[in-house]
């Protein structure tokens, strides 16, 4: 056998056969843990942790096959293969103790080879099993990642998402992605699991040898012990010497490759209260950020493409002029708030602000102080809208905004709010004579029978607008 010795539990009221048990066990290589009677079995299980179970079917406070029921039932040890040992005949025993999940049935008095025939041949099975088990689980952990991953096209949310996840299937606390080639002094963080707030974190790579090796050389760095490892030999010191508790137990630093551009460092660490990290662990990882890297190739490549793109629709979705949403946006948005409100019982009112006679302005200024008023008129509105409200420029010296969850009451306050600010502001550029204006605003609100559709709330707000513009102007009405 390699490795350390498998356990075995031994479950059973007779001392005397737990002594010979006992003995012939240890001398063929295996240990030996003693539940007597089986009173706290489960207690010993979650103590011991053993390869195996030997338990006896009849004793006298407790019932074997009870124990094996609970026992199957109980996830933590539904796979630990348990031997049933018994004088009943085996005809019985053998029946119900199978029926009831154990892997095999062993006779009183047994004959020793067999006893060590079936006890080795169960562990190998088990150990089988187990390594399938942890297998299945670690491509089911993988393809789940990379799911995730390739559902992604944007780098550094493909890093925070391999940092987080890898950290969970390994069950580790501190999982981080550092950007740095060969010869640099230093690297950046883009993204740890500890900390998923931490972005682009300056880090001196001499305090990580680990990863310097990895970044220098290209290749994977295990350090299964940080107080041991001769890597760490000169950290050791500086930490003595600027008396520095760090509490890393160990590390892996795998350097990853795009387009065959060493791209950066997957840098896993474990701490006291984590279990070492193992090669197991380091090739998993190496597995899980080589299958992602084909991923944040296309991201890369993606993200100049998806950059442009968004330009182009932001431009198409945008006035020219004000900078503002333009009245075809407008349209999908006011359509899918007034979805919104009607769905959830909501209030939503729209203002109409129309500048009065601006016309006049072009006319007596010229075109280029008529978009000077527009573009200044258009900050004002955003200056005061909340960040859920949308400002749209409608259309020639129309501007419309949006206020989500606002009632009758709050929006025609906030339209008088507007109406003074707008006639008190000076309009002209540096150095011209002041130049003031006024607007009219129309507000319409939902729910109101009239509206059904967004064409049909702007034309409420529109009516509105033309009593307030018929009153005189510089109005708001309702």
């Amino acid at each position: 056998m390699t490795g350390p010795p498998p356990r075995i539990l031994v479950a059973d009221d007779d001392q005397s056969l737990v002594r010979t048990l006992t003995w012939i066990l240890k001398e063929h290589g295996y240990e030996v843990a003693v539940c007597p009677g089986g009173d706290g079995l489960f207690a010993k299980l979650e103590e011991t942790k053993p390869a195996l179970l030997l338990l006896d079917i009849m004793m006298p406070k407790v019932d074997g096959l009870q124990l094996l029921e609970r026992l199957k039932q109980d996830e933590r040890w539904r796979d630990l293969p348990v031997l049933m040992v018994s004088s009943m005949p085996p005809e019985e025993a053998t029946v119900r103790a199978l029926g009831l999940g154990a892997a095999d049935f062993i006779s009183k008095p047994f004959r020793v080879r067999e006893l060590l025939a079936r006890v080795e041949a169960h562990i190998r099975v088990g150990r089988a099993l187990a390594q399938a088990r942890e297998e299945a689980r670690s491509r089911a952990a993988m393809v789940d990642i990379l799911h995730e991953v390739t559902d992604s096209l944007k780098p550094d949310e493909i890093y925070h998402i391999l940092a987080r996840r890898v950290a969970r299937a390994l069950n580790i606390s501190k999982c981080s992605m550092v950007l740095a080639k060969p010869g640099d002094q230093q690297g950046v963080v883009v993204a740890a699991y500890e900390n998923p707030m931490l972005r682009n974190l300056q880090i001196e790579l001499s305090r990580y040898p680990e990863i310097q090796k990895a970044v220098s050389t290209g290749r994977l760095v295990l350090v299964e012990d940080v107080a041991t490892d001769p890597l760490y030999a000169d950290e050791r010191r500086r930490w003595e010497r600027e008396d520095i508790q760090v509490p890393t137990r160990s590390a892996i630093a795998l350097p990853f490759f795009t387009r065959d551009e060493q791209r950066g460092v997957f840098f896993l660490r474990t701490t006291g209260e984590d279990p070492p990290l193992t090669r197991a662990d380091a090739q998993f990882a190496e597995t899980v950020i080589k299958t992602a890297v084909s991923a944040i190739e296309k991201a890369y490549d993606f993200q100049g493409a998806v950059s442009d793109k968004e330009r182009l629709e932001k431009l198409a979705l945008t006035d020219a002029l004000t900078g503002l949403t333009n009245r075809r946006a407008l349209a999908d948005h006011l359509t899918q708030e007034l979805d919104r409100a009607r769905r959830y019982t909501l209030a939503l009112s729209i203002l109409l602000a129309d500048i009065d006679r601006f016309k006049l302005i072009n006319d007596t200024r010229g075109h280029i102080a008529g978009d000077s008023v527009l573009r200044q008129v258009a900050e004002l509105l955003k200056g005061e809208a909340r960040s859920v409200d949308i400002v749209a420029r409608w259309g020639g010296e129309e501007f419309v905004l949006v206020m989500p969850e606002t009632a009758p009451h709050g929006a025609a306050i906030f339209a008088e709010r507007l109406r003074r600010k707008i006639m008190q502001h000076d309009f002209a550029d540096p150095g011209e004579n002041p130049l003031g204006l006024t607007v009219s605003i129309g507000v319409a609100s939902f729910p109101d029978e009239r509206i059904h559709s967004a064409d049909s709330f702007v034309s409420v707000a529109d009516q509105a607008l033309y009593r307030a513009k018929n009153d005189g102007r510089n109005l708001v009405r309702q």
